[in-house]
C-alpha cells in the first residue's frame, strides 16, 4: 500500500504542477494577446487536481480498503484529464 500512495501522490503532485503551469500560460497569452489555454480548461484542471489531492490525502490518512479506493480515484483522475485534454 505504501508504494500505491506514493504513486499517487507523485500524480496528485503532477496534477498541481500541471494546473499552476497552464495557469502562467493563460495569464502570459492573455497578456500578449496571444490564443492561450482559455479558462475552461484551467478551471477544467484545477477541479481535477483539487480532486486527485483530496482523495490522496485521504488515502494517506486511512487504511484498507476505502484508502485503496481512494488511491485509484487519484489514478482515474489522472487518466482522465490526460484523455479528454491531451490525448483526444
Amino acid at each position: 500500500m505504501r508504494v500505491l500512495r506514493g504513486f499517487t501522490g507523485l500524480l496528485a503532485g503532477g496534477l498541481v504542477a500541471l494546473v499552476l503551469a497552464l495557469g502562467v500560460a493563460w495569464a502570459l497569452a492573455a497578456a500578449e494577446g496571444a490564443p492561450g489555454p482559455g479558462p475552461v480548461r484551467v478551471l477544467g484542471h484545477l477541479v481535477a487536481a483539487v480532486v486527485a489531492v483530496a482523495a490522496q490525502r485521504y488515502a494517506d490518512r486511512n487504511a484498507g480498503g476505502r484508502a485503496a479506493v481512494a488511491a485509484l480515484a487519484v489514478v482515474v483522475v489522472t487518466v482522465l484529464v490526460l484523455v479528454v485534454a491531451w490525448i483526444a
